[in-house]
């Protein structure tokens, strides 16, 4: 497996596990699946903003990708970045999750970042188990903090002091 930056043309396959996850989970509080349109201007927005998004490549396909970015507005908030990380769903379990949380991680404490943080659904115990094998702790637990398909969803806030 090889674990690289993104570029534009990755961006169908990005917007396809994204667009999967919306419609099968509940990692995303998004409901509707988007328009590779919209990817790009996020892709653009993180990159012009020198954050990194990379793709997880295996037998020459994209099976994931991870990206970090701000946490919050405001310069005070500039060592901290919250990440996302994604697999395709066929690949799930096979260690991908974990090499793109590994790189994003070691991108970040290059670039001197403080801290980085995880919003992660309650229920979903398999990324909870990942970050907290990287020494995320549980800093937040948000109770019904979105709505998705008319359920109530609980965020948990996990965060890694990384410098």
């Amino acid at each position: 497996m090889l674990i690289r930056r993104a570029t534009h043309a990755d961006l169908e396959a990005i917007t396809a596990i994204y667009n999967e996850v919306i419609v099968n989970s509940d990692a995303i509080y998004r409901e509707s699946a988007v328009p590779v349109s919209e990817r790009i201007e996020w892709f653009e927005a993180k990159v012009n903003d020198g954050f990194p998004v990379l793709v997880a490549i295996d037998s020459e396909e994209i099976v994931g990708y991870g990206v970090f970015g701000n946490f919050r507005f405001g310069e005070g908030y500039d060592d901290t970045v919250e990440h996302s990380v994604h697999v395709r769903s066929d690949k799930r379990g096979k260690g991908i999750g974990t090499a793109i949380l590994a790189e994003l991680i070691n991108i970040a404490t290059a670039d001197k970042r403080h801290v980085m943080v995880a919003a992660i659904d309650s229920k979903n115990l398999g990324s909870i188990s990942l970050h907290s094998q990287f020494g995320f702790i549980e800093s937040a637990r948000m109770p019904e903090v979105a709505k998705k398909n008319g359920s109530a969803l609980t965020l948990v806030l996990m965060q890694k002091i990384l410098n």
